[in-house]
């Protein structure tokens, strides 16, 4: 996961799983969830999810607080919210940035692009 919110940018996935683990999950819960979120669009593997999960506590974005045996349960952790709320502010950034060039008045509607 070659990404790192002091430089701006995280991958679809890391997004997916720090806003799924605004509440606690275990990871089929979180692989469930994003399916869910993304109508299917986003089905993360057992190896990708626990891959990134095990960075993500590296970094301690998120924590695991508990669990029953081999299900554990994770969370975001206030330095995953930041990083969370850091990624927000910069897609909806490049999002109002990407609305502004497409509206009537844009050079590329009037160059037909």
């Amino acid at each position: 996961m070659p990404e790192s919110y002091e430089r701006g940018a995280l991958t679809e996935a890391t997004y997916l799983i720090l806003i799924s683990l605004c509440e606690e999950r275990h990871g089929y819960g979180v692989m469930q969830y994003i399916s869910t979120l993304t109508h299917g669009r986003v089905n993360l593997g057992a190896g990708t999810l626990y891959g990134a999960i095990n960075l993500l506590l590296e970094k301690g974005w998120i924590t695991t607080i508990g669990g029953n045996g081999r299900k554990k349960l994770y969370v975001i952790s206030p330095k995953g919210r930041d990083a969370l709320e850091t990624e927000i502010a910069r897609l909806t950034e490049l999002l109002s940035i990407g609305k502004k060039l497409f509206t009537h008045d844009s050079p590329l509607e009037k160059r037909g692009n």
